[in-house]
């Protein structure tokens, strides 16, 4: 059973045991259609979920006081991979993208698919070139042409310019 990491518990919140997980997805709601996650390596019940701007905050069965809750404190929060939501079709999972071939738009190979960087106004591909550097490419319609899971590719066309910098 492979278990995806979702989140990280940052804090402990008032007495009852309560914990405040920064999500790593881009829907904190998940937590509300899941039954249980797992802190670490320990499986725990998800009594009560609420939330407090862009975290949320946990009750979690077997953190009954703040002693317990502080505890749990920079531990990672998984889910298990039979527990990832359905994409709509033409969407991925970052970990499925990561390690996929890039092709120029020839069919040509370029490198591989190192990471995806979502802290600007659109994802950036960041792409290991097969002489070692690494370029970043922003994922866009004009410049992303075709994702195919099955043959592990992903088609590019890259802005003029871009492997002279």
């Amino acid at each position: 059973m492979e278990k995806i990491l979702i989140g990280k518990i940052v804090n402990a919140v008032g007495l009852k045991g309560e914990v405040k997980v920064y999500c790593y997805t881009d829907r904190k709601e998940r937590f509300e259609e899941l039954e249980r996650i797992w802190v670490e390596e320990e499986p725990r019940e998800i009594q009560n979920v609420r939330y407090h701007g862009n975290v949320a905050i946990l009750k979690l069965r077997g953190i009954e006081d703040r002693n317990a809750s502080e505890a749990q404190k920079n531990k990672g929060v998984y889910i298990e991979e039979t527990d990832l939501a359905e994409l709509p079709e033409g969407t991925y999972y970052i970990r499925d993208l990561i390690g996929m071939k890039i092709l120029d738009e020839k069919g040509q190979p370029l490198g591989t698919l190192n990471n995806v960087l979502q802290n600007s106004a659109q994802d950036l591909y960041e792409i290991r070139l097969e002489e070692g550097r690494k370029i970043l490419l922003p994922v866009v319609r004009e410049f992303v042409l075709d994702v195919d899971p099955e043959q592990k590719t992903i088609r590019v066309r890259l802005p003029e310019g871009l492997l002279e910098l």
